[in-house]
């Protein structure tokens, strides 16, 4: 944006702080896929300082520094950009972490800077000026995140498990599923796209202060509403790294199982998914009281399931960041 008189404008050396930020988020996405808004506070209060601090020396210069290479782009990036990171988080598309990460990005990123190392400038490769730099870094990441899909089915063809979800996720045993992150892959009917999220799972256990291998050691018992606990415990949000209690539910026994124990559909309401819902005032990541009991029924029943990982949104960002600032936009070369 500026002519430069050393390695970079001030502000653009500035922005270079965002990369060591999204390469600890991206860690954490992968581990717990939970980011604190803590992170992004001081991320966004630096963006709006070098947003205005560019802002007033592009007017000052005037001409097409100010029309071109600073106001359009900008106009795009906060007009385009952050709405639809907006939009995506409200409408599901993605969690909180990756719409905040895409506002932080829009604010931070507006045009595109220019670093100049030895002979060498970047970023490298072809540039927009009048695109938003906060949208090459969102194209980058998606088309990083299109590569997932494929390595999965390389991986899960290389293992010659051919199936219609072997693009979408892999076989997990039954005692790494309270660990695992993601969504099952499958139903009592057979393989499914959208199956129950792991975390409603796991929010659901802890509600009732038990375990999976618990649930699989008496399934006839559980599966009864009337062994619900009396006192449920917190369900927490349902992340791996929560603390979880195991009492339960505030030391309740489960009533012993009965001769002839009740099956699926004569129970009014299997495994108290209505009543666990209806408790926690909310729907526990979209989950609905049959989508939980199908789920609960398939890990108590099988010594493997499908479990798609779903996408951690902040590591092909973080990837994406990387490579605009180092080459540029890949779309644009591509195109």
């Amino acid at each position: 944006m500026y002519d430069l008189v050393s390695v970079a404008s001030t502000p653009d050396l500035l922005r270079v702080v965002a990369v060591p930020v999204f390469a600890w988020a991206a860690v954490r996405d992968i581990k717990t896929r939970r980011v604190s808004s803590a992170v992004w506070m001081p991320l966004t209060a630096l963006a709006a300082v070098l947003f205005v601090w560019d802002a007033v020396v592009a007017y000052r210069a005037g001409g097409l520094l100010w029309s071109q290479e600073f106001l359009i782009p900008a106009t795009i990036s906060l007009g385009v950009v952050v709405p639809l990171a907006y939009l995506f988080w409200w409408f599901g598309g993605f969690g909180g972490a990756d719409a905040k990460a895409l506002l932080v990005l829009g604010l931070l990123f507006p045009t595109f800077p220019s670093y100049v190392v030895g002979a060498l400038a970047f970023p490298l490769g072809s540039t927009e000026l009048l695109s938003p730099f906060s949208l090459t870094i969102v194209t980058n990441g998606v088309l990083v995140g299109a590569l997932l899909p494929v390595a999965l089915a390389l991986r899960n063809a290389a293992a010659g498990r051919l199936t219609p979800v072997m693009a979408l996720g892999w076989p997990v045993r039954w005692d790494a599923i309270e660990t695992t992150h993601g969504r099952l892959l499958e139903t009592t009917e057979g393989r499914t796209w959208s199956g129950l999220d792991l975390d409603a799972l796991r929010m659901y256990l802890r509600w009732r202060g038990t375990d999976l291998e618990t649930l699989r050691g008496a399934p006839d018992r559980y599966r009864d509403p009337a062994s619900l606990p009396e006192n449920p415990n917190p369900p927490t949000d349902g992340a791996v790294t929560a603390a979880a209690s195991t009492d339960g539910g505030a030391g309740e026994p489960a009533p012993d199982t009965p001769e002839e124990p009740p099956t699926p559909d004569t129970l009014e309401d299997p495994w108290g998914a209505a009543a666990f819902l209806e408790d926690i005032e909310g729907t526990a990541y979209g989950t609905d009281p049959q989508t939980l009991r199908e789920g609960l029924e398939v890990v108590v029943e099988k010594d493997s399931v499908w479990v798609s990982p779903g996408t951690p949104f902040l590591v092909p960002i973080f990837v994406g960041l990387l490579i605009a600032l180092v080459y540029g936009d890949l779309l644009l070369s591509v195109l």
